[in-house]
């Protein structure tokens, strides 16, 4: 494992996701797993294994209801073709409705490959980037222009929205920046599970797209903390990158293990340490078992801590 973290340190998001966005081949989709009743969880596939080989993008949640499947993140651009046939293997009903967590291409990159009509709802401020005229490729913009542009957003929601109702009912909600300026955590409070996105990648140190999607590594914490507190009675959750589906506890924990890291890194600050040794001195504490922290990803986040970023 420290060898793996070792040689992801020189890889961004941006880069890998740049990559894919410019034409990386085509993955095999994962096989879909059920989660509980009509909930479904495709693995994207783990962004640390040498080579990212098989890595298809962000995990996608697929829910069946009585009008047709909401799908949640779409991975990179040309697995739709291999979704839609993982959902094809548990319901002939036809995909109704995408909703994203963020923009970032390896979750949305696979939207304009599904057969219209489809309707995508997004928080607004995704909705934005994804209009934007120009943006970098991780922001995906690039791909819902000319024709494609029937994909975007047509309804959005600011901090809230509630779709369906019963054992269809989906929540959207919206806490404020974090991995980018329009994370979303969508709940099934029938089934009691939520899609965290990269809000809970998975158990290391998070990716924060200051440069592009408008993240903030010094609100993370406070985020995540209203997420915590804001949303009840979930049992399961699946994370933008978790090669399984989590608990509850598994998100408080990384709650926990986020709040302590920027504390931290404020209590060095006001010691009079530079963000630079605060980085290196950070070691994961012992009680996150199974936790690692990128060493390029605490340095960045550290300096976009202490910058108020």
């Amino acid at each position: 494992m420290r060898r793996i973290v070792v040689l992801m340190a020189l890889v961004t998001v941006g880069t890998w996701s740049m990559a894919t966005l410019q034409g990386a081949p085509e993955k095999l989709v994962r096989g879909i797993q059920k989660v509980r009743d009509n909930l479904y969880f495709i693995s994207g596939g783990d962004i640390y294994e040498v080579g990212r080989g098989s890595y298809t993008g962000g995990n996608s949640a697929v829910f069946v209801t009585d009008a047709g499947v909401v799908v949640i993140d779409t991975m990179n651009r040309g697995n739709g073709a291999g979704i839609l046939e993982q959902i094809r293997s548990v319901t002939k009903k036809p995909v109704t409705m995408i909703l994203h967590t963020h923009t970032h291409g390896d979750h949305t990159g696979s939207d304009t490959e599904f057969p219209m009509p489809v309707e995508l709802v997004t928080q607004e401020n995704i909705a934005a980037q994804l209009s934007q005229e120009t943006c970098a490729p991780v922001t995906n913009c690039d791909a819902f222009k000319g024709a494609n542009a029937q994909y975007l957003p047509k309804r959005t929601f600011k901090d809230r929205m509630t779709i369906g109702s019963g054992k269809d009912q989906i929540d959207l909600y919206y806490f404020g920046r974090g991995h980018t300026n329009g994370d979303t955590f969508v709940v099934f409070p029938a089934v009691r599970a939520m899609h965290a996105g990269d809000m809970f990648q998975q158990k290391n140190m998070p990716f924060v797209d200051t440069a592009n999607g408008y993240g903030s590594a010094s609100e993370f914490a406070a985020t995540l903390t209203k997420a915590l507190n804001g949303i009840q009675n979930v049992d399961y959750v699946i994370g933008g990158h978790t090669p399984t589906v989590y608990t509850w506890p598994d998100f408080k924990d990384f709650v926990d293990f986020y709040n302590d890291f920027y504390t931290r890194v404020k209590d060095g600050q006001q010691a009079g340490k530079t963000a630079a040794q605060v980085a290196s001195d950070y070691r994961v504490p012992a009680r996150y078992n199974g936790y690692f922290a990128d060493p390029g990803r605490v340095k960045d986040n550290a300096q976009a801590i202490f910058d108020g970023e």
